[in-house]
């Protein structure tokens, strides 16, 4: 609600404290997805310092703020010069992934029109954001399976999947779920001989994986050097560890870049070209991402790739120690799944409450294609100090997981959701349908997931999407 009076700069940043008690934590590394922490405090202030420099500069007309132009591309030709571009290599500075992700299928559809409804092969384990965009962009996705030991993309079944309305080609370097990169090399090939365009998505690695190289990992090729390679997206506010809203998407060709630009004159207002789906937009993330660059530099960056490399490989080597635990496949990245051996034995959705509860989050993930349910580790440059802590809480939560046993669904739910017409029920149903099960969407604090990840997880993808949906509703009110 809005006051009556204006409130003190005081007030405020107190009433925000309060609002914060129950966050997770950004720093310190204990949280294991949606932060990227440097442990580095002179970065992260000379990042917050800039962005609020910028903040107030709209980055819709750059011929007002021409500073807009210089930063951007000072930071686009960062990220070009290390995924295999030049000096020239036309690119984007984006919201974030799935923003540039919707850029480089938008280009795609635009730069190459089709007779029919146009398509895109994307490997299961390919972010939902693909998805995303082919719903706003009216692109069919169509899935592709991955090899169920490795968890990469079979290049056979993305040629199989092609067809004369494809319009693009999808790699992940790394896929999120188990941290691998897909054969790029093979699948860029095999798109370009059939004429049709190749986006990596390397949100998650594109900042890291040279920077892995660097420090002595086995790094496959998989940037805009590998031909066929039409496009590639790489998020700043990940491994590039930049305040968020911060990603870019480059294209091999200027030509594409511009198939991802919208300008409208079909009205008697001001002149409107966007490079981004966005119009007006603060160029504080653009400033924060610049500033965190020439922090760190290479030698900085260098340094927590070393350490993130180091507490990557320790952390497999202890999780695959725990008994009961496995991980899944083999991380090229510093990204980590693992699943339970037996999971009649050891339920990981209760084994991340219990994680929860000595002070570590550990992201759950549904089963989903054949992969079991697993918990996702994302590995930073502030891990390391912390990696023997967060394996002995692993180890006590897996002992406290085994002896609580697997959750049990309450007889006939799955039955019922998957038969109801969610449509027919208001939210404030839903939250007493929630609340039968203990889930409370109304209170506050660190819930207890571990029922709600199970329900989900033994629902179709269809009814998840549903029920998820239903959540945000009710817990936005």
């Amino acid at each position: 609600m809005l006051p009556e009076n204006g409130r003190s700069t005081e007030e405020l940043l107190a009433e925000i404290s309060r609002l914060r008690r129950d966050d997770l934590e950004v720093r310190g590394g204990t949280v294991t997805a949606y932060v990227y922490d440097t442990g580095r405090p002179e970065v992260h202030e000379a990042a917050a310092r800039a962005y609020f420099e910028m903040l107030e500069v709209n980055t819709l007309d750059p011929t007002a703020f021409p500073s807009v132009v210089a930063m951007e591309k000072q930071v686009v030709g960062a990220v070009a010069e290390l995924l295999g571009g030049g000096p020239h290599t036309p690119g984007i500075f984006t919201s974030g992934g799935t923003e540039s992700i919707m850029l480089a299928v938008k280009a795609a559809r635009d730069a190459r029109p089709v007779a029919g409804t146009p398509r895109m092969v994307v490997p299961v384990t390919a972010h939902p954001a693909f998805h995303k965009a082919g719903h706003y962009l009216g692109v069919e996705v169509t899935p592709v399976p991955v090899d169920p030991a490795t968890f990469q993309a079979d290049p056979a079944a993305v040629a199989a999947a092609i067809t004369p309305d494809t319009v693009l080609v999808v790699a992940s370097a790394p896929s999120y779920p188990q941290g691998v990169v897909d054969p790029v090399t093979e699948i860029a090939a095999l798109a370009a001989g059939r004429g049709v365009l190749c986006h990596v998505d390397a949100c998650v690695g594109g900042w890291l994986l040279p920077w892995l190289a660097e420090a002595g990992a086995d790094v496959p090729p998989f940037d805009l050097s590998v031909p066929g390679v039409t496009s590639i997206s790489c998020d700043l506010h990940k491994f590039g560890y930049a305040p968020k809203g911060a990603s870019v998407v480059l294209f091999a060709d200027p030509a594409l870049r511009r198939a991802a630009y919208f300008a409208s004159a079909a009205w008697p207002g001001y002149t409107l070209i966007n490079a981004t789906v966005q119009s007006s937009k603060s160029a504080g993330p653009l400033g924060g991402a610049w500033a965190t660059l020439n922090a760190l530099g290479r030698d900085g960056y260098i340094a927590l790739a070393r350490d993130t490399l180091k507490a990557t490989r320790r952390l497999v080597e202890g999780i695959g120690a725990i008994p009961g635990l496995r991980v899944l496949g083999e991380p090229e990245s510093s990204l980590v799944a693992f699943a339970a051996e037996d999971a009649e034995e050891l339920d990981v959705f209760a084994l991340s409450d219990e994680a929860r509860a000595l002070g570590w989050f550990l992201q759950p993930q549904l089963s989903y294609a054949g992969i079991p349910p697993n918990l996702h580790i994302t590995v930073t440059g502030v891990t390391l100090a912390g990696v023997e802590a967060m394996l002995d809480a692993i180890e006590r939560a897996a002992t406290a997981a085994r002896a609580r046993g697997p959750v049990q669904i309450p007889q006939g739910l799955t039955d019922l959701l998957a038969s109801v017409d969610l449509d027919t029920l208001d939210d404030a149903t839903f939250a007493e349908l929630a609340a039968s099960v203990g889930v409370d969407l109304t209170g506050s604090g660190q819930p207890r997931m571990a029922m709600v990840n199970a329900v989900l997880d033994a629902l179709p993808a269809a009814t998840r999407e549903a029920i998820l949906v239903r959540f945000l509703s009710v817990i936005y009110g």
